[in-house]
């Protein structure tokens, strides 16, 4: 039997707990399933337009029962036309283990600003955003029941109508927004030689990649992939600090009112922050990892994707500070308090992947609650759209064989949307595309976990409004009978 939870009731806010005692506890891997890479979404267009590039992010929408999965700028890495969207789908989870199967979208929905579609191409005009959206984190408002997504480019923060429609953009922390020394660059490069070279704001696509929203609604939280190019960043050898940032967001006004600090485990690997989820207003799990695995141009060797718990009740506001490269923050500044390794992502496996990781974790949502009292975890993959392209931006359809040692390194490559004119993605020489060749696939996991002091997120209006005429009704009852029996 399986089922499709229904609306949770509101609960009463918990404080916050010492991370000496993490609130997630007691975490299992129950099953994983793979999805094509092939599958299309709900819109119109090329098959190629329609590719699902999986999950950037997920969300569980608790009040509604719904299911959220995001997609990136899109499969040409910000140089092709791609209308930005995202995927409502939906999932079976058995009741008492946990177990997911049936993915299926049920509603693509694009972005657009004044009926215009977001795009997921660079910024044509270096210090002008303009249309450019990456988006890579996303929420819905408990409250409003809008969508608040997370953007690379800016970084921004941006607030959705559920059709899609940009309603407003929220205030970017000027510390964040990247300048070279003539000012504001969007498309500017962080390492030595570049021309022009940014001296401050986030870093070239590690922008808000994470974001999280807190029960009430009152505050959201976005995080950069990596700290900014004054927080440690060291341009001759290209290396990253092993601080970033943690953006608090007012809901209400859209201005950041605090920034926190977060140490990585460590700075090498491409590691980095992918997801952010909140267990309560203070309290929030954090996707890191580095970027080793099976992927599009990925090392295989050496996955590592950790969850911690962050607390953020004692950490110091560091809006106005540069973050150093490793090490302790100057005295009387806390850094967010972060638990020991609470899942392992990489550890658990699927036969479809040949039993090896996939490079890119980037999704995590804490779903329904089952029958036992445990918490449903899905954690999801981004499959860059399984393309890569070349010097001349020519995109390319990147096909697998996972039974290899190291199918990225025994992959295919073929025109995009076609099964001849392919070659080895070694040699560059000619290569015959067989069956047991597959675009990468899309994959989500399911764990369960106890979550103590959970807070689930307040109802949206007209469930309060149904609540209400419930108990109105339920009132009027009341009244009517007493009246009856006084006559």
């Amino acid at each position: 039997m399986f089922f499709r939870p229904a609306l949770f009731a509101l609960t009463a806010l918990a404080s916050a707990s010492a991370m000496a005692a993490t609130s997630v506890s007691n975490v299992s891997f129950v099953n994983g399933i793979a999805i094509s890479g092939a599958l299309l979404d709900l819109s119109t267009g090329s098959d190629f337009d329609r590719r699902i590039g999986f999950f950037s992010d997920i969300y569980y929408d608790r009040t509604r029962n719904e299911w959220w999965g995001l997609s990136d700028r899109g499969p040409g890495g910000g140089v092709l036309p791609y209308e930005t969207r995202v995927q409502r789908f939906t999932i079976d989870i058995n009741p008492v283990s946990g177990a997911i199967s049936n993915f299926q979208i049920v509603q693509t929905v694009k972005f657009t600003e004044a009926g215009v579609a977001l795009n997921g191409q660079a910024p044509a005009i270096a210090n002008v955003l303009g249309k450019s959206f990456d988006p890579e984190g996303i929420v819905v408002n408990p409250v409003t029941g809008n969508l608040l997504v997370s953007d690379e480019y800016g970084p921004s923060v941006y607030e959705f109508n559920r059709s899609g429609e940009l309603l407003r953009k929220f205030t970017t922390p000027a510390n964040l927004v990247p300048r070279t020394a003539s000012g504001t660059d969007y498309n500017a490069l962080a390492p030595a030689g570049s021309s022009p070279q940014l001296v401050g704001g986030r870093e070239g696509n590690r922008g808000l990649e994470a974001l999280a929203i807190t029960p009430d609604g009152r505050y959201a939280f976005a995080v950069l992939q990596n700290g900014t190019v004054t927080d440690g960043y060291n341009a001759s050898s290209g290396t990253r600090g092993q601080y970033t940032r943690i953006v608090k967001y007012d809901i209400q006004t859209g201005q950041a009112v605090g920034q926190y600090a977060y140490q990585l485990a460590s700075s090498g690997q491409g590691r980095g922050i992918s997801a952010l989820v909140a267990i309560d207003a203070n309290r929030f799990l954090i996707l890191e990892r580095n970027n080793r695995g099976i992927g599009v141009g990925a090392t295989l060797s050496g996955a590592d994707k950790n969850v911690f718990e962050v607390d953020l009740s004692s950490a110091s506001d560091v809006s106005g500070l540069n973050l150093p490269a490793s090490g302790a923050l100057p005295t009387g500044i806390n850094a967010a308090a972060k638990s020991a390794q609470i899942m392992d992502l990489d550890a658990n496996t699927l036969a479809a992947l040949g039993n090896k990781s996939p490079e890119k974790w980037e999704g995590l949502a804490i779903g329904p609650q089952l029958a036992n009292g445990k918490y449903v975890i899905l954690a999801g993959t981004d499959n860059d759209y399984s393309v890569t392209q070349n010097g001349s931006n020519t995109q390319f359809d990147v096909y697998f064989r996972m039974t290899d040692g190291d199918p990225y390194a025994s992959s295919i490559q073929c025109p995009v949307g076609l099964t001849t004119g392919c070659f080895a993605t070694a040699t560059s020489a000619s290569a015959t595309l067989t069956s047991d060749y597959q675009l990468l696939p899309g994959v989500l996991h399911s764990y369960t976990a106890d979550i103590a002091g959970y807070v689930s997120a307040v109802p949206e209006p007209h469930t309060y409004a149904m609540l209400l005429a419930g108990l109105g009704l339920v009132s009027v009852a009341r009244r009517s009978a007493r009246r009856g029996e006084r006559r």
